[in-house]
């Protein structure tokens, strides 16, 4: 990367190199907005950004995916706005980096990335952490802070109401360990995984438009039902404050589609802790089954799953060594993330593309998740 780096630019003196991996949702999903529980892993797939400084007052973001280069000036970056185009979240990043005080110095960045574009494993957050990583260049940030700062990117400059777990898994991943976040409170603990579990992700390999508009319609739903379920129980703030039982009582005073959002989100925040509680004992059967309910009321209550995922998630179950499927992102397209005996893992990766290839006439991508570290300074020790 530093030889290209050096191709691109003419010199790679001063060059350094950050990552920040890409994250799969093990279960847990839509709940991070509604400051719920999520339990993701960090991936070993990551973006990667060289940074040397360009020493002529401009700031240079050329994308080795997109074979494309954007210039700015670097001393006007807390001017410019959004431009729909996939610059909008590293000049984003470097946005909100201005507004926390940190001058943007000029710099050449060169990007390149194994997270799969638009696959529901979390590029846009492992371009924010990494570009965020180049641009401070060392400058110390509190890592929470630093994954505060670029969710607000992506939410006030991208424009995409997200929640903080994928910044966040970007930040604080750990080897060998799954990451409960409370996203109330943005503690967390790490969770180990059993021996007897491996973890693959299976890309339908679309992305429907619905998706953008859908997951705005979701948050205002959800905000819906925490004003009316709000006036029987008026301690609620937010759906995380709603137990089964309270959901159950206050259901009526929902619209139909309002109310299937809440039983999602409701049922969903106590699926993690089960699921938590089950990965501790070992209990394989039991996270398979939660994984199957949490895509069930996805697919029916939150409505943001599609033929491609069902599909997956079906073909997924009637397969040797399945303990349990879902899909993994935000919806109508991307992963599935499925959980099965690691023995049975290669014919589980041929199979399922056999099936998905047969129905849709589309090889999808299939990639074994390792839980990996968090994002950081990519140094020799790494190499």
């Amino acid at each position: 990367m530093i030889d290209d780096f050096r191709t691109l630019y003419g010199s790679a003196a001063g060059v350094r190199v950050f990552r920040a991996p890409g994250r799969v949702n093990i279960i847990g999903e839509h709940t991070d907005y509604n400051l719920g529980f999520v339990l993701p892993m960090a991936l070993d797939m990551a973006t990667y950004v060289a940074t040397a400084p360009s020493g002529d007052g401009k700031l240079r973001i050329h994308s080795e995916d997109r074979k494309e280069t954007r210039e700015f000036d670097a001393a006007a970056i807390g001017d410019l706005r959004p431009e729909h185009h996939w610059t909008d979240y590293p000049v984003g990043v470097a946005h909100e980096l201005t507004l926390a005080g940190f001058a943007i110095e000029p710099a050449n960045l060169l990007i390149r990335s194994t997270v799969p574009d638009g696959s529901g494993l979390s590029s846009s957050a492992a371009l924010e952490v990494s570009s965020a990583l180049a641009l401070l260049n060392g400058r110390p940030l509190d890592p929470l802070e630093l994954a505060r700062l670029c969710q607000r990117a992506e939410r006030n400059f991208v424009g995409v109401p997200c929640g903080i777990m994928d910044q966040y898994i970007s930040v604080f991943g750990r080897e060998h360990s799954a990451v409960e976040i409370d996203c109330r409170s943005l503690g967390h603990r790490y969770v180990s995984l059993p021996a007897g579990a491996a973890f693959v992700a299976v890309n339908t390999m679309v992305k429907h438009a619905l998706a953008g508009s859908a997951y705005k319609d979701r948050v205002a739903e959800c905000a819906a039902a925490v004003v009316g379920i709000k006036t029987m129980f008026p301690a609620v703030e937010s759906l995380r404050d709603v137990s089964p039982e309270q959901f159950e009582q206050a259901a009526h005073l929902l619209s139909p589609v309002v109310a299937r959002r809440a039983r999602h989100i409701v049922g969903e925040d106590a699926r993690v802790n089960r699921y938590v509680e089950a990965s501790e004992r070992g209990d394989l059967g039991l996270m398979g089954k939660l994984m199957v309910e949490s895509h069930r009321s996805l697919q029916h209550d939150y409505e943001v799953s599609c033929e491609e995922l069902d599909f997956l998630v079906d073909a997924a179950l009637r397969m040797d060594g399945v303990f349990g499927s879902r899909m993994t992102g935000g919806g109508f397209g991307g992963c599935t993330v499925t959980m099965l005996r690691p023995d049975a893992e290669p014919s589980f990766r041929q199979e399922i593309a056999r099936a998905y290839q047969g129905r849709f006439g589309v090889a999808p991508r299939t990639y074994l998740c390792k839980p990996s570290a968090g994002a950081g300074e990519y140094s020799d020790s790494c190499l």
